[in-house]
């Protein structure tokens, strides 16, 4: 059966519309002894019967035709000699066309022969089935004034499909023939538009459901019909009691299982959930529908009153008794039981309400606001607020006094009663403070002497960059909304499932400044960072690093002096710590880290984080600081502490190591025996000097990644084999930052991925490439083909790219 409302989806019968004598499309006899139509048998009506055919016998269902192909056939008579004709042997000529419902006629595709010009729906005076035993098979036939339209299709389905779908199109005709649901629809128009007494009213809305429910035809258009006639009956009708509303949510209920309700009726429910949220149809009515919303919705930007319904739909959970265990309730139900949920778009649109939900809460305060300090400024504490003008819509209720002008001295702060008071602006419901903190901080920031290149970093240490801090007083019911949709945020980072996804969505800091700055928003948002650098998968962890160079992340506005930290920096140690254990070990990774926290690095590492104190000595081993007053205020940091000493101490083991390694001398190549470990190859580079060592073969052993941390000490290293190795992606990378002048690399038979193959890119001195039964991509193979100069030999067989 065809389904897909195409009179061409049938791909059975496109080519064989004379398969046999049973489908022959002539107008003359046909035999008696061949068996009954399939499908609908009871459509047998004469010429002239006006009889709507809503439902088969079999109870079938069908698409709305828009278009299709289709035999036709015009008899330009009078119909008093209609029947005389069709029972006679005379062979009519038949013309394939393929055929458009248009909103207001029938035309074809190819607009000749019968179909020369639209046939349309206004001429039609009767629409019929033609079904006693010599009429053609599967044909519908449409007259008109002068003649007779017959359309022959290719079964007994597609004849039905054709006929309900053009009883639906045609609408009123010159005759006033209407089709049953036409009918039913101007009946219940004229009166629900006239509601004298509302219990017919109500008997009339059931009813007009129920017509619409047991149509043959099933397209969002029969349905939606009603639901946008009751939508304006309740647009007109606005002085309805309660009862009555909930009469009519109940009445249209089956109407919304498999239907979005249209935007007047989602702002009717918004109402009655503000108003009744309580009320037992929000339970037992409203859940399916936001249900339904949630799985299948594809975009609130088109239809941004679900969204808002939806919104409104979980405020009114959480007006129950049981609050927010209801909502997490309802959150399980759209996960569902299983680990994976079945439904790719709930978290999008859950995400999407939550977002829009929080902006709600700002939403007044961020549209009259013209001049308010930007993220960045708000966390590096760069202008002061009162440099800045205030908002023109804003009205200050109390002058602010003057600033104190900064020292230069380390002297105490001033006594707290000579500190400004704080300054309160109302912005209608919403109520501004800027807390000035006038304490030490604003003090021992100091300009570099002339001719130095780096300022004091232990002074660094003790400034916190946000010297004002920016609070918004909201009323209470935003802060509950606020404090609703924050929790949602906390309950989808529960989902293993869901994480990655999250992650990503939440990755660009979609949120306004004011509500960063909000401490119940900013405490439940801090457990959704945690969960991310909590979680082993890179997918998530790296969304905590910044969407792109220049703008901030989660990375940054949880580091000390951060505009959200709140914990002096424990999640921003958690963090870095996810981040170097898993591919984030580099050069690039730990340069960032010195040019923009460096100062919140010393400051933990003082306070004895391991993390940190691990930071600073890579940042030594790798010699990623140049200045040598820096490197010695690190050493200070690292010596201050137990543990910082303990590691300093074996960063200098390390580096004697490292010297004797790489003194001149030892073998120029060297092939470990099959079935060496990553321990194998860390105590035979310890035993001696290889620093000309420039030809490696580790074919056919058994070491991994973690080896890489010794290769990468090998500094005359050119030409490196792991055919046939368990090396992968996370030392593929580490290569690729420390052995710039590595000329040949034999990666065949090994794990790595495109992921890692992406970072041979610097590499510019390679020249030969083995690649051969790798997971390398077509892509990956074209992209470092155009960014490898040198690289003359390469083996990619076995590959996607071969």
């Amino acid at each position: 059966m065809d389904f897909n409302g195409s009179g061409g989806g049938n791909e059975l019968h496109n080519n064989q519309f004379y398969p046999s004598e049973e489908s022959k499309p002539l107008l003359g006899e046909m035999s008696a002894q061949q068996p009954p139509p399939e499908g609908n048998n009871n459509h047998k009506a004469g010429p002239c019967s006006k009889r709507s055919l809503l439902h088969s016998s079999s109870g079938m269902r069908y698409k709305l035709l828009q278009e299709g192909d289709i035999q036709v056939c015009v008899v330009k008579h009078p119909r008093t000699f209609l029947s005389k004709l069709l029972t006679s042997k005379f062979l009519r000529r038949w013309e394939p066309h393929h055929l458009t419902l248009t909103d207001s006629s029938l035309m074809s595709a190819t607009p000749t022969g019968y179909m020369e010009a639209p046939l349309s729906y206004s001429t039609i005076e009767d629409l019929q089935l033609l079904s006693w035993d010599n009429a053609p098979k599967y044909c519908v036939q449409l007259s008109f004034p002068g003649g007779t339209v017959l359309l022959q299709a290719a079964n007994s389905y597609l004849r039905d499909q054709w006929f309900h779908s053009i009883q639906w199109k045609a609408g009123v005709c010159n005759l006033g023939y209407l089709t049953h649901l036409q009918k039913k629809i101007y009946k219940y128009r004229k009166v629900l538009n006239n509601p004298s007494r509302w219990d017919v009213v109500l008997k009339e809305i059931r009813a007009l459901v129920d017509m619409a429910l047991t149509s043959p035809l099933q397209d969002e258009s029969i349905h939606q019909a009603p639901l946008h006639i009751i939508s304006t009956l309740l647009a007109e009708n606005s002085n309805l009691s309660a009862q009555d509303h909930e009469n009519i949510i109940v009445a249209i209920a089956p109407l919304l299982e498999n239907n979005h309700p249209p935007p007047d009726l989602c702002e009717f429910f918004c109402k009655h959930c503000r108003e009744r949220p309580r009320s037992m149809v929000v339970i037992e009515v409203f859940t399916p529908v936001v249900q339904r919303i949630l799985k299948h919705n594809m975009d609130f930007g088109k239809c941004p009153r679900l969204r808002l319904f939806t919104q409104e739909y979980i405020l009114a959970l959480n007006e129950l008794n049981a609050g927010m265990e209801v909502v997490k309730k309802f959150i399980q139900s759209m996960h569902g039981p299983t680990g994976q949920c079945p439904h790719p778009r709930v978290l999008p649109n859950l995400v999407a309400v939550c977002l829009a939900a929080i902006y709600s809460c700002y939403e007044e305060f961020i549209n009259s606001r013209d001049n308010s300090p930007s993220l960045k400024e708000i966390r590096n504490g760069c202008q002061q607020q009162s440099e800045r003008k205030p908002p023109m819509p804003l009205r200050l209720l109390r002058p602010e006094p003057p600033t104190p002008p900064p020292t230069t001295t380390l002297s105490p702060a001033p006594a707290l009663p000579l500190s400004p008071p704080p300054s309160i602006v109302n912005s209608s419901e919403i109520l501004v403070e800027l807390e000035r903190n006038n304490n030490t901080t604003n003090t021992l920031r100091k300009t570099p002497a002339e001719g130095d290149s780096e300022p004091n970093l232990i002074d660094c240490l003790l400034v916190s960059p946000a010297l004002n801090a920016l609070s918004i007083q909201l009323p209470a019911h935003a802060d509950r909304v606020l404090g609703c949709f924050a929790l949602i945020l906390k309950m989808l980072s529960d989902y293993d499932d869901w994480r990655p996804a999250l992650a990503s969505l939440l990755q660009p800091i979609p949120f306004p400044k004011e509500a960063l700055a909000h401490a119940k928003f900013t405490k439940e948002l801090k457990y959704v960072i945690q969960r991310f650098a909590e979680d082993p998968r890179q997918e998530v962890h790296s969304c905590l690093l910044s969407v792109r160079s220049g703008k901030d992340g989660w990375f940054q506005l949880y580091s000390p002096g951060g505009v959200a930290c709140d914990d002096d920096g424990e999640l921003f140690a958690s963090m870095v710590h996810i981040l170097m254990g898993s591919c984030y070990k580099t050069k690039k990774f730990l340069l960032s880290l010195a040019e923009n926290k460096l100062g919140p690095c010393m400051l933990l590492a003082l306070r004895g984080n391991q993390t940190m104190v691990e930071i600073l000595c890579l940042m030594l081993e790798y010699n990623i600081i140049e200045n040598k007053d820096t490197q010695l205020q690190i050493i200070s940091t690292l010596e201050s502490t137990q543990v910082g000493l303990r590691m300093y101490e074996q960063l200098c083991d390390r580096q004697r190591e490292l010297k004797e390694l790489q003194r001149k001398g030892g073998p120029t190549r060297l092939t470990l025996p099959s079935k060496s470990t990553d321990a194998d190859l860390a105590r035979l580079l310890s035993s001696g000097s290889f620093g000309n060592l420039e030809n490696l073969s580790l074919a056919f052993t058994n070491v991994t990644s973690a080896c890489a941390e010794q290769l990468i000490k090998l500094p005359s290293l050119k030409q490196l084999n792991l055919w046939s190795t368990q090396f992968g992606d996370a030392g593929l990378r580490l290569l690729s930052e420390h052995l710039a002048c590595l000329q040949v690399l034999n990666l065949c038979e090994t794990p790595v991925t495109d992921a890692g193959l992406l970072s041979l890119s610097s590499m510019k001195s390679l020249c030969s490439l083995n690649m051969n039964s790798t997971k390398l991509t077509a892509d990956t193979y074209e992209d470092l083909k155009a960014k490898l100069p040198n690289l003359k030999e390469v083996d990619v067989r076995y590959t996607e790219a071969w």
